[in-house]
């Protein structure tokens, strides 16, 4: 009997330590968890760290990037901004070119007239081949006589340098053209000097 009451002391001592010992495994256990957690926390914040460096420095590269196409996108449009102000100029240096190539017949044919008649009449004869030369030669390039004479007149044509009642004419109406005017492909380059009927 008292062997069981010993196995049965035993058995609560037992007991009693194994839930002593418990609080202390739990507290190990949960120290060990911490620390565990602590750990992964650390390389949590080292990764991000790691990650946001990382980040950082590709944001570098490619503002770098943008920089630097930014930076050779500016060269070539000065680059293209200088050529083109060369080729305008060099299109306004010799925008008379073809034209001047087309007058330069008219004027040695005028010299050759000049020295070669040697009578009124065959100067006047030259004079007019000449002329009409001359006159195909900028027809070609676009202009045109304005017609004045007998016309309304219109300001965006003629010029009014004088004004005359007329019996013979409506009021507004070009009465004589002292200057010829001209356009060039429709854009008027010289207006008609004109005398205007005004009642």
């Amino acid at each position: 009997m008292d062997y069981y009451k010993k196995g049965e002391s035993m058995a609560n001592d037992k007991a009693k330590k194994d839930l002593e010992d418990q609080p202390k495994e739990m507290k190990k256990k949960m120290k060990l968890q911490e620390k565990e957690l602590k750990d992964t926390q650390k390389e949590l914040k080292n990764k991000t760290d790691k990650l946001a460096k990382m980040e950082k420095n590709l944001e570098d590269d490619k503002i770098g990037e943008y920089v630097s196409h930014i930076q050779r996108l500016q060269a070539d449009f000065d680059n293209f901004k200088k050529q083109s102000e060369k080729q305008k100029q060099d299109i306004v240096k010799f925008a008379n070119e073809n034209l001047i190539i087309n007058i330069l017949d008219s004027y040695e044919d005028l010299e050759r007239a000049l020295e070669q008649s040697k009578t009124e009449k065959e100067l006047r004869k030259g004079v007019e081949l000449i002329y009409s030369k001359l006159k195909k030669v900028l027809e070609k390039e676009g202009l045109e006589e304005i017609s004045a004479k007998g016309e309304k007149f219109d300001p965006f044509k003629h010029e009014a340098l004088m004004a005359k009642a007329s019996d013979d004419h409506e009021n507004g109406e070009i009465i004589d053209e002292l200057m010829k005017g001209y356009s060039l492909k429709d854009k008027v380059i010289k207006y008609s000097k004109v005398r205007v009927c005004k009642k």
